[in-house]
């Protein structure tokens, strides 16, 4: 529910007019997100707090191990729930907002205070044959996913296979410079799904200040065991585009995404939300589990990302500089390769 929250504002603020009603629409979704940002950082310092508590009773011998893991989970519990009641009140404020921009529509004219002035969008600067000086494309991507350890991704505790990513959004393109540039500058926003499966039968366990990997006492089903991240993104990009131009009844004619391009640039994200996947038998029951916590994931992560190809299919790679979990002695950085299609 609250990737869904986030994705409606960052749609609606890319396509947010400079007029003076799309910027008090737009402060309005901004002021919703950060609203629901605060929530959700609000509700995990709590729960960490209440974690480091039970810890330090557990270490000073008043409670047991097994009376210290329920109350972790009963806490965790709480808060997630605290999360979802606060959030959920926060969607049905975005609703009544999209609600009322419906309503009033976006007309070629607008009055103010009793002038009459044209709403012109971004994307309406457009030179005689050539595309629009901004363009919109919707961006997925897919591939490969694992951790650098120690510099290095060869011998992965995790499946090379199995280890995935993915990601949507929408981004911008604006042309820096005249008519005929190559250059141009692409921001946007996305949604990055990390998933990375353990070998040898393993899964991830918080130690309080450590994430590590165990061996599970259950055989696990590898196809359906696995960690996942979730992050909005804020991607930036350099794109360099060498799409020709054609000249037909003496006007030159350019459209972009039609031959070879790349870009260089990097993203800054907020992790949304952290699960593990557990899969496996019982009896002949099978037993599928869903794990949702903290486990010492950054909240934010950043790092460098890049694409080069062939219209608009890109070869596609980002590599985290941030690491994965905050406090292991051992830094895992994230690394994705794969393909990526840039749609106008």
């Amino acid at each position: 529910m609250q990737k869904i929250i986030f994705y409606v504002v960052a749609t609606l603020c890319l396509v947010v007019s400079k007029m003076n009603a799309q910027e008090t629409f737009e402060s309005r979704a901004k002021q919703i997100a950060q609203k629901i940002e605060n929530i959700t950082k609000e509700e995990k310092h709590a729960l960490k707090l209440e974690v480091d508590e039970v810890n330090k009773q557990l270490e000073s011998g008043k409670i047991t191990q097994e009376q210290a893991d329920k109350m972790k989970i009963e806490a965790a519990n709480l808060h997630a729930k605290n999360i979802e009641q606060r959030v959920a009140y926060q969607q049905e404020q975005l609703n009544a907002l999209v609600q009322e921009k419906v309503d009033g529509g976006i007309s070629d004219t607008t009055k103010t205070n009793g002038k009459r002035f044209v709403v012109r969008l971004l994307n309406s600067e457009k030179e005689p044959g050539t595309e629009r000086k901004t363009t919109t494309q919707f961006v997925i991507a897919g591939g490969f996913n694992n951790l650098v350890t120690n510099g290095a991704v060869a011998n992965s505790n995790f499946y090379y296979l199995r280890s995935a990513f993915w990601e949507w959004g929408i981004t911008k393109r604006t042309r820096l410079g005249e008519f005929g540039s190559k250059a141009h500058l692409k921001y946007g926003f996305s949604f990055m799904y990390n998933f990375v499966s353990p070998t040898e039968n393993r899964y991830f366990v918080d130690k309080g200040n450590e994430t590590v990997l165990e061996t599970y006492p259950m055989e696990l089903r590898k196809k359906d065991t696995y960690f996942k991240n979730v992050y909005l993104t804020l991607p930036v990009h350099l794109e360099f585009d060498f799409s020709k131009k054609t000249t037909k009844d003496g006007q030159t004619y350019y459209k972009s995404h039609s031959g070879f391009r790349f870009g260089v640039g990097g993203f800054v994200g907020y992790n949304t939300n952290s699960k593990q996947f557990l899969s496996y038998k019982v009896d002949d029951y099978r037993i599928n589990e869903k794990q949702k916590g903290d486990w010492n994931v950054n909240d934010w992560n950043y790092g460098l990302s890049s694409y080069v190809g062939w219209k608009e299919t890109s070869l596609y790679v980002k590599y985290d500089l941030s690491p994965v979990f905050e406090n292991n002695t051992v830094k895992q950085h994230n690394v994705s390769l794969g393909i990526r299609l840039d749609v106008n």
